[in-house]
C-alpha cells in the first residue's frame, strides 16, 4: 500500500466529509515554498499551510534551535516551574507587542489562546464580585473549535450540532466600508442590553469568512466604545500575527489597544504547536489574591513547552531581519499589482489586498455555499496545476510564505487567471 492507502485505513482528517472527499495527498518533502508528493509532484504552497508557515518549510535557522534545545531541555512541566526560553519569549515579544501587553500565558492553539481569552474576561468580573456572561462578536467570525472559541464563531455549519450548548454570544455586523455605524449601533445596543464582559475580534482581516477586510479606524471606534463601557476587548491575532498585515500584528494599525491578545500560527514559524494569550496588567492583577479560588485554573500539559520557545525565539530573529521586512513588502507590492491587472476581469467582483493577503470574489448568482461545486471545482484545479489554494465558497486568497518567489508568485497568479476561464 501507498501512503494514502496506510492513512486511509486509520486517520481521521479535519473538515473531511471522507464519505465524498478525494484521497489525501500524501507530502514527503518540504523546501522554501514548495512541497513535493510521493510521486515527487511539486506544489507551491501559497497558502502558507493553513497560515502558519512564513518562513519558508524546512527552514534550518528555526530547525538548528530547535535541535539545540531538544539536546538541552526537550521539556519540563510549567506548573511550578519555569526555564529560560519561556522567560526569553517573554521578554523579546514584550518588545513587540503594544506597551499595555504585560503578561503572557502559554497554551498549545490558537483555538486554546482564545478559550483562555474567554475566560478570563468572564472570571475578571466574577473575581469582583459582578457576574457577567455575554461575549459580543462578529458576524461570520471563526475563532476555534474548543468550545468558548466555537460559541463565539459565527459559520453556522461547523456549530449547528451545538446550539443550545454555547456561552451566551451576541454578533454585531463587521464595520466594512459603509457599514461601519451600523456596527458601532449594535454594539451599544448590545451592551445596554446584555451584560457583557468582552468583545472579541479579528482585527482587520475575517479569515475564514475569505479575507473579510475593514478599516482600523472603525475598528478604534469599537474599542472606545468598549473601553467607555467597561467591556474587556479580545484581539484574534492568531491569523494576522507575525507580520501578516504588512505590520508585526494588525492592532499596530490602531490607536486603542485591546486588553487581551491571542497568538498561534505563526509564533513558531510553522513547526511546533504553541498559542500564547496576553494581558493588561489590570487584568493579571484581578486573579492576584489571597484567595486561591480566584486564580485563573486553566493549564496544558506541553504549556511554555521549551522546543516551542526556541522555535519562536528563531521566528522572532528571522522576522525582525531586514531581509523578511523586505520579503513581506516585496510580496505585497506584487499583491496589489496583480490587482491592478485582475480587477476589472468579467469574473472578478471584488479584490482586496492587506500585507501579504490578497483576495479575489468570484461574480456568481447567489451565495456559494462555502464548500460548494465552486469552491471544490477551483480547488481541484489548483491542486492539478500544482497550487495548494483553498478557496472559501467564491473567494480566491493568497496568503503565502513571505520567502516565496517573484516567478512563484507570478504561477500562482496565472493559476489564478486560468481558473478564472474555466467557471
Amino acid at each position: 500500500m501507498n501512503l494514502t492507502e496506510r492513512d486511509r485505513q486509520y486517520l481521521w482528517h479535519p473538515y473531511t466529509q471522507h464519505k465524498t472527499a478525494a484521497p489525501p495527498i500524501a507530502i514527503v518533502k518540504g523546501e522554501g515554498a514548495m512541497l513535493w508528493d510521493d510521486t515527487n509532484k511539486e506544489y507551491i504552497d501559497a497558502i502558507a499551510s493553513w497560515w502558519v508557515n512564513p518562513f519558508g518549510h524546512s527552514n534550518r535557522f528555526i530547525a538548528d534551535a530547535i535541535y539545540k534545545q531538544l539536546t538541552t531541555l526537550e521539556h519540563v512541566l510549567f506548573g511550578g516551574f519555569t526555564h529560560e526560553p519561556a522567560v526569553l519569549v517573554a521578554e523579546k515579544l514584550m518588545e513587540l507587542l503594544p506597551n499595555n501587553q504585560k503578561k503572557l500565558f502559554f497554551s498549545d492553539n490558537g483555538s486554546t489562546a482564545v478559550e483562555v481569552a474567554i475566560k478570563v474576561a468572564l472570571q475578571y468580573f466574577f473575581n469582583k464580585g459582578e457576574k457577567r456572561t455575554t461575549i459580543i462578536a462578529f458576524e461570520n467570525a471563526f475563532h476555534g473549535d474548543t468550545f468558548a472559541a466555537m460559541a463565539a464563531s459565527g459559520i453556522s455549519f461547523y456549530t449547528q450540532a451545538f446550539e443550545g450548548m454555547f456561552i451566551d454570544v451576541v454578533r454585531i455586523p463587521v464595520p466594512v466600508r459603509g457599514k461601519e455605524e451600523e456596527s458601532f449601533a449594535a454594539l451599544r445596543a448590545a451592551i445596554i442590553s446584555h451584560k457583557v464582559a468582552g468583545f472579541i475580534f479579528e482585527p482587520l482581516v475575517q479569515g475564514a469568512a475569505g479575507m473579510v477586510m475593514y478599516e482600523a479606524e472603525a475598528l478604534d471606534e469599537l474599542l472606545l466604545i468598549c473601553a467607555k463601557n467597561q467591556v474587556l476587548t479580545i484581539a484574534d491575532e492568531v491569523m494576522t500575527g507575525f507580520g501578516k498585515t504588512g505590520k508585526t500584528f494588525a492592532c499596530d494599525y490602531i490607536q486603542e489597544k485591546p486588553d487581551m491578545m491571542c497568538l498561534s500560527k505563526a509564533l513558531t514559524g510553522g513547526t511546533i504547536p504553541m498559542a500564547i494569550t496576553t494581558f493588561t496588567q489590570e487584568l493579571f492583577d484581578g486573579f492576584y489574591s489571597d484567595d486561591i479560588n480566584k486564580a485563573l485554573f486553566h493549564g496544558h500539559t506541553f504549556t511554555a513547552n521549551p522546543t516551542g520557545c526556541a522555535a519562536a525565539l528563531a521566528s522572532f530573529e528571522l522576522l525582525q531581519t531586514e531581509a523578511m521586512q523586505a520579503n513581506i513588502a516585496r510580496v505585497h507590492e506584487s499583491h496589489l499589482a496583480f490587482e491592478k491587472r485582475i480587477r476589472t476581469h468579467t469574473k472578478v467582483s471584488t479584490t482586496r489586498v492587506l500585507g501579504v493577503i490578497f483576495a479575489l470574489e468570484i461574480k456568481t448568482e447567489g451565495q456559494a455555499a462555502y464548500y460548494g461545486s465552486l469552491r471544490n471545482q477551483l480547488y481541484d484545479f489548483f491542486i492539478e496545476n500544482g497550487i495548494i489554494l483553498r478557496p472559501v465558497g467564491n473567494i480566491v486568497y493568497i496568503l503565502p510564505p513571505y520567502i516565496i518567489s517573484n516567478a512563484q508568485l507570478e504561477k500562482v497568479y496565472q493559476t489564478i487567471e486560468k481558473a478564472l476561464e474555466i467557471v
